[in-house]
């Protein structure tokens, strides 16, 4: 599997800026299929960053209505993982 295809996007929510500021954490969204060695070797690779451990999550998709048609948006993945101390990415810092 290729390091830059594992990871989708950052989850940018209260819930994980406050996991950043206080217990240096971060929020991603991963492959559904990624286990937690696959999910640190792809964010030691790309973030250049130390990486303590890894929290997995299965989120099920929300079902959604458009007038009488409901549908159910996909299922999805997400990882938690702990930086070293001091250790920091430079892309969440700004936001």
């Amino acid at each position: 599997m290729d390091f830059y295809n594992l990871i989708r996007y950052p989850v940018l929510s209260e819930k994980g800026t406050k996991l950043k500021e206080t217990d240096n954490k971060i929020l991603l969204k991963v492959d559904i299929n990624a286990n937690k060695k696959q999910i640190k070797k792809a964010v030691e690779k790309t973030l250049n960053v130390k990486v303590v451990t890894v929290r997995t999550l299965r989120m099920r998709g929300k079902i959604k209505r458009v007038g009488r048609f409901e549908g159910k948006r996909p299922d999805w993945k997400k990882a938690i993982v702990t930086l070293a101390p001091g250790e920091k990415v430079e892309f969440f810092e700004g936001l």
